[in-house]
């Protein structure tokens, strides 16, 4: 599956989709998911994301896109209405806003959305959320306990 770098100077946003179809000129990107189809619009938000930039870049208007979930081997079609463009935007916009701040948010409480994360290991939410002597002293024990 070849992938293909995205851009949108106008949202000051780069990413990677996994694949574009091209129906005629127009784009059709398709995300694909491991798991399941899940009860928040964050995939479509993704999704249509990644119309946004293809619009920007192709200069084609992106009315649909879809996402296939590897658990129910079930591709979905996402047609980027009014209300999911506006959803992207804002979120775009949230995201520049904590980027510009410098600091980094605090763990969602929603915890079984970490297992899926592909940034889990950048996040480190359960480090987080202890107190730091406590961290401290059990990444201490691990060093002294290593051979």
């Amino acid at each position: 599956m070849l992938s293909l770098p995205l851009a949108s100077k106008r949202l000051n946003l780069t990413g990677v989709a996994d694949l574009v179809e091209f129906q005629g000129e127009t784009p059709f990107p398709v995300e694909y998911k491991r798991g399941k189809p899940k009860l928040h619009r964050a995939d479509e938000v993704q999704l249509c994301a990644q119309a946004l930039c293809l619009e920007e870049m192709t200069g084609q208007r992106v009315p649909t896109g879809a996402l296939f979930y590897a658990q129910t081997k079930r591709r979905s079609t996402v047609p980027f209405d009014t209300q999911l463009r506006a959803l992207t935007e804002a979120t775009i916009a949230d995201l520049a806003t904590v980027l510009a701040s410098r600091q980094t948010p605090p763990p969602t409480p929603h915890r079984t959305r970490c297992r899926a994360c592909s940034l889990l290991e950048l996040c480190r939410p359960e480090s987080v959320n202890r107190p730091v002597r406590q961290w401290r002293d059990q990444m201490l024990s691990k060093a002294l306990e290593a051979p």
